[in-house]
């Protein structure tokens, strides 16, 4: 798989693909780094993001906070990384996690990465609710005492890859069905939320190689990147991937 590469060029802006906050024009792609988000992997998703050339910015909760209505409903995308999703939807509180559902609503696109796909269902805390009211459950391997592993993930018409696993979501409920867990339950999804176009992924496509230390990967990490970037560019450009 291969990803459309993205550009775009702003005055005084040294490297193409980083755009800072207060830019005008906005890059197309908005990437969370706030409260709850782990470090580790806001950069590896701001690394793919980097190789593949998608033009980004990047808001921490009180800028995200700040971020008005009308110019969140500029930018293209939202990328929510992984983390604890209790303590990002904390940071943001009830007014700004119904603001980025009002967004997606109004037709925002929206990413979100393992934390980042339970935040978009509905739990007790502050949620985006963008999946119809579904609630999302950990992967089956949480319940065998297992944080983190490689799995399989079957998709729809392509190659069965390996990708990293850390205390993921698994989607039943919502949404078509992107790529399958090896017990069957959905590990990708996508689907429309009001005129929001929306992909949730319960694994790290994106992880480095540094993540894979102590597994078994049949799948390099190369393909795998590529298909972070696939997620991305049909996440972007509100593109249907093959699915079930």
């Amino acid at each position: 798989m291969s990803a459309v590469v993205l550009s775009l060029t702003l005055p005084g802006c040294r490297d193409s693909t980083r755009v800072p906050l207060s830019s005008s024009p906005i890059a197309p792609i908005l990437l969370f780094n706030g409260t709850g988000t782990s470090p580790n992997d806001v950069t590896a998703i701001e690394t793919i993001l980097s190789q593949s050339h998608f033009a980004y910015s990047t808001a921490d909760s009180s800028q995200l906070n700040d971020i008005s209505p009308s110019r969140l409903g500029q930018y293209r995308l939202l990328i929510v990384p992984g983390g604890n999703f209790i303590e990002m939807g904390d940071s943001l509180g009830p007014r700004n996690t119904a603001k980025i559902h009002d967004a997606v609503q109004g037709g925002l696109s929206y990413l979100g990465i393992c934390a980042g796909g339970f935040l978009a269902g509905r739990f007790a805390g502050n949620s985006f609710n963008l999946a119809s009211g579904a609630k999302f459950k950990f992967y089956a391997a949480e319940e065998q005492g297992i944080r983190k592993t490689v799995v399989a993930i079957r998709g729809a018409g392509s190659p069965t890859l390996d990708h990293y696993w850390e205390d993921g979501p698994e989607f039943s409920g919502w949404g078509s069905v992107v790529g399958r867990y090896p017990d069957g339950t959905p590990a990708i999804v996508e689907g429309t939320s009001g005129n929001g176009w929306v992909i949730l992924s319960g694994v790290h496509p994106e992880a480095p190689e540094s993540w894979r230390r102590g597994m078994t990967f049949t799948t390099p990490v190369s393909a795998d990147h590529r298909y972070a970037a696939t997620l991305i560019d049909a996440a972007l450009n509100r593109t249907s991937l093959p699915h079930d």
